[in-house]
């Protein structure tokens, strides 16, 4: 089946929708031969897409099941602010796709959302109002549309009629009529087309990379800062943008002495390249696997695997007279608390997991619930106060603060729309409010591990230094030679200037950071 063009944010698998493999006329597009632009650049327009020739009546009235799961994700995440990552199982559940069209749906919710901020760009040059006059709806079945005829591998008269279908179905015939007109003014260029006309005279870089990548223009320059400040090259950039927008490999662990990854070998899983105990999923509904219903085989990040291990393995000075205890000062929902239960538990040590919403501590208690139950306990409260109230009581706390989640854009492709600037602004005092309160809670000679799901220094190395600036009885460890310590690879080259920072580009994580601090016995 043959491809449109370089494709858009992701480069997806093809799926006619309609029972239809061919993609319909194939003859120049009018007889016109090459153009260029103002820039000399030579626009050649590939073979001319076709069109179903069906008349009205004949045409699809139903909604095709992938197609109404990624619409109706697309909507809950606009209405309800839900997050797809746990709307999109319950849906492909709900209308019992098969494997296929769930990864067909998959790619298509999610494309859609990294893409959204492109796409409303084309769009705005297709629709003769502005977007956000434009029914909520009938925006997102757009973006749908778009997402299929620019960046996926879907022929142009099966995506048109699917997706007018699915209008017809679930929105109504009127605006049918409209997405159909608007998306067959999508369908006269490509997506390497779109770029050159949206970016025609520009020469801001910002702009330039914010488009072609789908990023919001602040989050393309807290990255590129973020880099520096990390130690990387600035031109690393598009590198990691294209990361944010590879569809991420599903990570799984196995709790060390509790569970294993035989299940998931047998049914395509590799091993893990980075940290022991770990395998990179074959996808498909991992629910069915005994292993994770079990809880002990766990679907978590590579990344947050090797600093939940670091944190474990770090020298303590000094040694605990009854077994050492652990603290995971913001738990939820749990999966960090539960490898650190298991750590805990084969090490003869205990932890105590905190989350201040009751309904989030539920979800860590379930988490928790494979370990033996000797091992762990779960307290939900303010974590600010645990420093107050148990002062000096343990040996290794781990301080995952609510962070702007910059690190983790593959995984939630709609938080890059939703955040912005004064989010890293608003979290800061919360988040050094919870790194004092974890150094007031280890004892002298233990160690406290700060970790973000975010590269930004604004969240990572000023939040350290500020607090480790107002005390004399800290000392911040090598981050990085701690990660290196339980990687396989024994050097991930993380490390810069003592704090460590994952990449998805290099690491193929997402990207956390990691400081280890120990106050002085």
């Amino acid at each position: 089946m043959s491809e449109s063009g370089r494709r858009g944010p992701n480069n997806s698998g093809s799926r006619d929708g309609g029972g239809q493999s061919d993609r319909g006329g194939q003859g120049n597009r009018g007889g016109q031969g090459s153009k260029r632009n103002a820039q000399g650049r030579e626009r050649n327009r590939g073979p001319q897409r076709g069109f179903s020739t069906s008349a009205p009546a004949q045409r699809t009235r139903r909604a095709d099941p992938a197609r109404l799961v990624a619409f109706e994700v697309l909507r809950a995440v606009a209405s309800e602010d839900a997050y797809a990552n746990l709307v999109l199982p319950a849906r492909i559940r709900e209308h019992r796709l098969d494997r296929r069209d769930a990864g067909f749906a998959t790619e298509l919710s999610y494309g859609a959302l990294r893409g959204q901020g492109t796409y409303d760009a084309i769009l705005a040059r297709c629709v003769d109002r502005p977007l956000e006059q434009l029914d909520p709806a009938i925006l997102d079945a757009l973006r749908i549309g778009a997402h299929q005829l620019l960046s996926m591998r879907v022929p142009a008269h099966a995506a048109l009629d699917q997706t007018v279908g699915l209008a017809r179905a679930v929105i109504g015939a009127g605006p049918s009529a409209l997405i159909n007109a608007v998306l067959r003014k999508v369908t006269a260029h490509t997506w390497d087309e779109w770029l050159d006309t949206l970016l025609d005279q520009e020469t801001d870089e910002t702009k330039i990379a914010a488009l072609r990548h789908a990023h919001p223009e602040w989050i393309v320059r807290a990255l590129r800062q973020s880099l520096v400040n990390h130690g990387r090259p600035k031109s690393e950039i598009d590198a990691l943008l294209e990361a944010d927008n590879a569809a991420p490999v599903v990570n799984l662990v196995a709790l060390p002495g509790l569970g294993d990854l035989n299940e998931a070998f047998e049914n395509g899983a590799t091993a893990g390249e980075l940290v022991e105990g770990s395998a990179l999923s074959a996808g498909g509904d991992l629910g069915r696997f005994e292993s994770v219903r079990r809880g002990t085989t766990r679907v978590q990040d590579v990344g947050s695997q090797l600093v939940a291990r670091a944190l474990a393995g770090v020298d303590l000075d000094g040694a605990s007279q009854d077994g050492e205890r652990w603290l995971d000062l913001c738990a939820g929902p749990g999966g960090k608390a539960a490898l650190l239960a298991a750590l805990a538990h084969r090490d003869g040590a205990t932890l105590l997991a905190n989350e201040p919403a009751p309904h989030r501590a539920k979800l860590v208690q379930q988490a928790l619930s494979a370990v033996p139950a000797e091992s762990w306990t779960v307290r939900t409260g303010d974590g600010r106060e645990v420093g107050t109230e148990q002062p000096e009581a343990f040996d290794r706390v781990l301080v995952d603060v609510p962070c702007s989640g910059l690190g983790a854009l593959r995984r939630r492709p709609e938080s890059r729309w939703r955040r912005s600037p004064k989010d890293i602004g608003d979290l800061g005092p919360l988040q050094r409010d919870l790194l004092k309160s974890a150094i007031d809670a280890v004892r002298p000679g233990g160690v406290v591990a700060y970790v973000t799901c975010s590269p930004h220094p604004a969240e990572t190395t000023a939040v350290v230094g500020d607090v480790l600036g107002k005390r004399e009885d800290l000392e911040l460890l090598d981050a990085g030679l701690a990660l290196d310590h339980v990687s396989l690879t024994g050097s991930l080259g993380a490390g810069h200037e003592q704090t460590a920072q994952l990449w998805p580009h290099i690491h193929q994580t997402d990207a956390m950071f990691m400081a280890v601090i120990r106050k002085k016995a």
